[in-house]
């Protein structure tokens, strides 16, 4: 059988329009522009099918406020990045990833090249929590001058590799620097504690996957907090997992998770509204046949709204009080438990209270300010009428 041949590019003269000398591929052309022949260099999508460039692990670091320093200590910075970077890699006993690292480029506030993915889960751990101690050592020694702190995105995906100048361009490399500027991971370096938390990383769910559920991470899936990755002003929206060697400061700030993953926190099974209205049905009044007298009487509630969250909160007390705000001078509160009756509207319907007849009339209507006139007849002598 005789293998598929791919279509031959054109010739330069089969592409120049009429009256218009050639330009060879990579010069300038009349305008300054220079000439790209893209089919010629095959990278026409969905032309043919074609191999799969060679998987690679991807790592960016970040410098946390490398643009709040000084322009003059910027080459500084710049310089002490990699050197940390290396020196890491040496103690986490991974040098050789250093050593053999593929397009290497510093980004000015940072440092990202490619690596063996095989090699991955070492530098989840290990190497992540290795650096964590180079930097808090570093930070420690330089005095306070210049404090170093880095964001991490781990990434893995398919890109060239052959060598030349440019290779490592690629979606993954894309995605890898995309991760790195996303919101969580920004946030969590920003409401840890600088003398603390020096690294915070956030893995592709790709190298999640890969390397952590997989089991082949010496870490426990537990020190990965699931995040909604997105990028400020970039059409980027991704599902990606932090991890952070020393946390400190408030994981569960709804920037770092997004407000649909701290209302599942807080709400994990997703009826806490069906839950509650079925409270709210059991506390009504006969809501039970075979209750006891006044067990179905609600006890008292009040509504509120979270501010926070925009839900509502109900407070209840079944058969006590309840006391919302500030109460300025002494209090005294006294239940009484009324036998065989319940309380309706603004009087007690019956007049047995407490197992003691109570002799003479009563005020109808609130109780509540000053009663002016007749307040119900004045018995003397003894006030208790018996059972």
């Amino acid at each position: 059988m005789t293998a598929p041949q791919h279509p031959a590019p054109q010739s330069p003269d089969d592409r120049t329009p009429r009256n218009q000398e050639p330009a060879p591929d990579g010069a300038a052309s009349p305008g300054g522009l220079p000439v790209r022949d893209f089919a010629a260099y095959g990278v026409t999508p969905h032309a043919y099918s074609r191999a799969l460039p060679p998987y690679r692990g991807v790592v960016a670091v970040d410098a946390k406020d490398f643009t709040g320093y000084p322009a003059v200590q910027h080459g500084v910075i710049s310089q002490t990045v990699p050197q940390l970077l290396e020196v890491s890699f040496e103690r986490a006993g991974l040098a050789e990833v250093w050593r053999e690292r593929r397009f290497p480029a510093p980004t000015g506030d940072g440092y990202v090249f490619g690596f063996d993915p095989a090699r991955m889960p070492f530098l989840i751990h290990p190497w992540l929590n290795t650096l964590q101690e180079v930097l808090a050592e570093f930070n420690v020694h330089s005095t306070g001058a210049v404090r170093i702190r880095l964001r991490v995105s781990l990434h893995i995906g398919p890109l060239p590799d052959d060598g030349a100048e440019f290779d490592g361009n690629g979606t993954p490399r894309n995605d890898t620097h995309r991760l790195l500027d996303s919101v969580p991971v920004k946030a969590m370096l920003a409401a840890s504690s600088e003398n603390v938390t020096q690294v915070a990383a956030i893995l592709s769910d790709r190298c999640y996957q890969d390397a952590v559920a997989g089991g082949y991470t010496g870490r426990h899936l537990d020190h990965f907090l699931e995040v909604p990755a997105t990028v400020e002003g970039k059409p980027f929206a991704q599902r990606a997992w932090l991890y952070v060697p020393a946390p400190s400061g408030n994981l569960y700030d709804p920037r770092i998770l997004g407000e649909e993953v701290t209302g599942a926190r807080r709400d994990p099974d997703g009826h806490g509204a069906r839950n509650a209205a079925r409270a709210d049905r059991s506390a009504a009044p006969g809501a039970g046949r075979d209750a006891a007298p006044g067990a179905d009487r609600p006890g008292p509630r009040a509504d509120r709204a979270d501010a926070g969250t925009g839900s509502s909160v109900t407070y209840a007390a079944e058969r006590g009080n309840l006391n919302l705000g500030t109460v300025h001078g002494g209090q005294n509160v006294r239940n009484v438990e009324a036998a065989g009756d319940y309380t309706e509207g603004d009087h007690v319907r019956g007049d047995k209270v407490a197992g003691n007849h109570i002799a003479g009339d009563y005020v109808a209507g609130r109780k509540a300010g000053t009663v002016h006139g007749a307040m119900g007849d004045v018995v003397h002598g003894d006030k208790r009428g018996g059972e």
